[in-house]
């Protein structure tokens, strides 16, 4: 099974990363050593940012 590419860039990864505090184990560890509560943190975080930005892009635009 082919493994796919992720969505997210590396520096964005990084960003949410040091955000919520766990950046020191992706350092020691890589990715693969967060925990899938971390990982749930990341995407739901990046989710609350894409909305953000679309509601502040949609407000410009009227």
């Amino acid at each position: 099974m082919a493994r796919r590419r992720g969505i997210m860039s590396e520096q964005f990864k990084v960003e949410l990363a040091k955000d919520l505090g766990f950046y020191d184990t992706v350092q020691q560890e890589g990715w693969g050593g967060i925990r899938a509560r971390e990982a749930g943190n990341m995407v739901k975080r990046a989710i609350e940012l894409a909305e953000r930005a679309l509601a502040e892009q949609s407000q410009s635009n009227t």
